[in-house]
């Protein structure tokens, strides 16, 4: 078959590797339809790449039409309509009955210190072949593949695999009251969505900053009220202005939809690109002892929050020796929840948005539409945000 492969730092291509094969009773092999291309997927095309192998089958946002299914699996059967979760759970651990499959004990990734395996994602989460792909094997397919129904295009449902649980997870970690107020940073996908399900949900103002035009004037569009980062000439200024918009105290709550690829510090940046120039054997642990992060999303939330409100974090950080600014954050008693969305935990809630009317916008969410063949140019214009690139489909 043919799959997206990494072979190098801003080096992904597309060959032949061999066809996957049901390896345990609980898999089941999908032929993919729909693939996604992630923010975090550009965090192994550039800054995580320490922890990646040479021809690692990329991608964690798939949906496609089931092939096969292990002995195991009694509730798929070939020919059903799935989407793929990126986190692979088991369901009938202590983690996965309490809502946190993304830290599912079966198969956590204990060797190296990591929550539970991811596909497409570096060998900390296990170095599961990905989704970028003509087919994918599904491990733990008894719990993980959400079946959907046969006529709305792909587009009505890809983005359960990780863009809709994930921005949904944010809006509920921040906790922001009815009718009350949050601020995203970020407009990328999960940014711009997480923007959409706040609305939803009963957000009273929802505040939208970036630095890219396309970006900006698409949340601005869906009524978010924007904030152009190049129109201020420091983060003062920026939580200024926002802060005059909620009576001088700042937003109810902050979702950094950011992460770790933050302007600013170029430092930290130094230190990233350093470390993937290493050889392989001493780039690894030095990343996972001594990385930093590029923090000025976060910072720019720990300061714009309202004292007591919430900062949820959504964006990927990675780093091991990040320096915070805890005087700050305990003055101003803020909150924090952060981490991988829990997608099971939150399909059932997403799935009525998602069934005639269409209130998230998910059928022209996507910008883009390209052959798997066309991944490596469609990496290079998602990371380089040209020609307006927010959400790029694959289809092999």
């Amino acid at each position: 078959m043919k799959a997206v492969t990494w072979q190098g730092k801003r080096d992904v291509r597309v060959e032949t590797v061999p066809d996957p094969t049901i390896q345990e009773p609980t898999d089941a092999v999908i032929r993919i339809t729909s693939t996604g291309l992630c923010g975090s997927d550009l965090h192994l095309y550039e800054v995580l790449t320490p922890f990646m192998t040479p021809g690692d089958i990329l991608g964690h946002e798939p949906m496609g039409i089931v092939e096969e299914v292990g002995a195991g699996v009694p509730d798929l059967k070939a020919g059903d309509r799935v989407v793929v979760p990126f986190q692979i759970a088991c369901g009938d651990c202590w983690m996965c009955l309490n809502s946190l499959p993304t830290q599912c004990e079966t198969t956590q990734v204990t060797g190296e210190g990591m929550g539970a395996a991811l596909f497409g994602y570096t060998r900390l989460y296990g170095a599961v072949p990905g989704g970028q792909a003509e087919y994918l094997r599904v491990p733990q397919a008894q719990y993980g593949p959400i079946k959907v129904p046969e006529g709305p295009p792909d587009d009505r449902f890809v983005y359960l695999s990780d863009v809709l649980p994930t921005a949904w997870q944010a809006v509920a970690y921040a906790d922001i009251p009815e009718g009350g107020s949050v601020a995203v940073l970020g407009l990328g996908p999960i940014g711009d969505m997480a923007c959409r399900v706040a609305q939803v949900r009963g957000a009273g103002r929802v505040f939208g900053v970036d630095l890219v035009g396309d970006r900006l004037r698409r949340a601005r569009a869906r009524g978010v009220e924007t904030y152009d980062l190049r129109s201020f000439d420091s983060e003062k200024e920026l939580v200024a202005a926002i802060r005059d918009r909620t009576d001088g105290r700042g937003p109810d709550a902050v979702i950094d939809a950011v992460g770790t690829e933050a302007h600013g510090s170029a430092a930290a940046r130094l230190i990233q690109n350093a470390s993937a120039l290493l050889p392989r054997k001493l780039s690894g642990p030095l990343a996972e002892r001594f990385s930093v992060d590029r923090l000025a999303a976060l910072h720019t939330a720990i300061e714009l929050v309202r004292r007591g409100g919430t900062l949820s974090l959504i964006g990927v950080y990675g780093g091991m020796a990040d320096p915070l600014p805890m005087l700050t954050m305990f003055d101003k008693q803020i909150q924090i929840r952060m981490g991988q969305a829990n997608v099971r935990r939150w399909s059932d809630e997403i799935i009525p948005y998602l069934r005639d009317e269409d209130p998230l916008g998910v059928d022209d969410f996507a910008t883009h539409r390209v052959p798997l063949a066309e991944a490596p140019d469609a990496y290079e214009m998602f990371q380089q945000k040209r020609d307006g690139a927010v959400k790029i489909l694959m289809t092999p």
